[in-house]
């Protein structure tokens, strides 16, 4: 609760207590035989003034003490410390006030002796000013629990984006070393084709720039990424490896961790590619079931393995479950499946808003 909620709260009750004390002094005052009904009301209200008045001076002197909050016993000791300033200033300014409306209306206020009136209006102010105290406790209370709670969600959406930073920065050296090491390899065998895979790594390294340190991407620029990365590779692995792209309509917004189709792809060319002379066919499919994207990277001969399931030392997989835990929690999940006759099911589910 913000404070003016807190404020609009107090306020509203305050209001709704001094109706009802209206209502009742009036009630009472019919039924034992008064007829002018402005007395029971002139008496409730003045007194209304008075307090209100008394209150928001106490306000203004203990605000600075909310941090008190937490320590109650402090904290109803500095409101309970104001109580003399009702005792002294409440009678004073509240009967005065009835006295003068009177006097202008030519008639004359009477009341008990000044003792009794003192005693009487310390003891109902004490249990009235308590009863507000309590009151405001609770709204404050509330309030610095609310407070509390939001500047943790802070912290922890601070400390996600943190994270987040710091394992994209990981992934775009890893991503590049990967990169230039395939080239490498070209030179020694084909200047032509490393030539002709330089210019794709150039597109390559653009769609990986234009992600920036942005945590999440659209799937339109995944898939940017991922197509030119798979054209470098394909270009490494001459004949060896084919790359079929089935992507739903409408799908193309959704958004998913920067680099995440990339490391998907990589880990079938190094763990079934790289790993056997017979041609590889990978497959790339994107549905929507539900309330989630499904992404799934599929080849026909892989075979699941500890390192090829993220399990081992290599980064990338590991990489992305650490950022889908970050921006998802349990919401989001990357799983690795044995294909029958062979092949191997890299999937992908995350929440997709629409």
């Amino acid at each position: 609760m913000n404070p003016t909620r807190s404020k609009a709260a107090f306020a509203i009750a305050w209001l709704l207590f001094w109706s009802l004390m209206v209502l009742v002094a009036v009630e009472d005052y019919r039924r034992d035989g008064g007829s002018a009904w402005w007395q029971p009301v002139l008496w409730e209200t003045s007194s209304a003034l008075v307090c209100t008045a008394l209150l928001l001076l106490q306000r203004r002197f203990s605000a600075r003490f909310d941090h008190l909050i937490t320590a109650p016993w402090r904290w109803f000791a500095l409101q309970a410390s104001m109580l003399p300033l009702y005792w002294v200033a409440f009678i004073p300014l509240a009967f005065g006030i009835r006295h003068g409306v009177y006097a202008l209306l030519g008639a004359s206020y009477d009341h008990e002796p000044w003792g009794e009136v003192f005693v009487y209006e310390a003891m109902k102010l004490t249990v009235f000013v308590g009863l507000f105290t309590v009151i405001g406790f609770g709204l404050l209370s509330y309030r610095e629990l609310l407070g509390a709670r939001l500047r943790e969600e802070r912290a922890g959406a601070l400390l996600r984006e943190a994270q987040l930073q710091s394992l994209s920065r990981q992934m775009q050296p890893h991503f590049l070393f990967n990169a230039l090491n395939t080239i490498s390899s070209l030179m020694h065998t084909d200047v032509a084709r490393a030539d002709a895979t330089l210019v794709q790594l150039a597109d390559l390294l653009r769609a990986a720039l234009a992600l920036g340190e942005r945590a999440q991407a659209t799937l339109e620029e995944e898939l940017r990424l991922a197509r030119a990365y798979a054209g470098v590779m394909e270009q490494r692995f001459d004949g060896r490896a084919t790359v079929d792209w089935r992507i739903e309509d409408g799908v193309q917004a959704a958004l998913l961790p920067a680099m995440s189709v990339q490391p998907l792809l990589e880990n079938v060319f190094k763990h079934t590619v790289e790993r056997q002379r017979a041609p590889v066919r990978i497959t790339v499919s994107t549905a929507r079931e539900g309330m989630e994207l499904v992404l799934r990277v599929d080849d026909d001969s892989g075979t699941l393995t500890k390192q090829s399931d993220g399990a081992g030392p290599g980064l990338g997989l590991a990489n992305l479950r650490a950022r889908l835990g970050a921006l998802y929690g349990e919401r989001a999940s990357l799983t690795l499946s044995q294909l029958a006759p062979g092949g191997v099911r890299t999937e992908l589910r995350l929440p997709c808003a629409s």
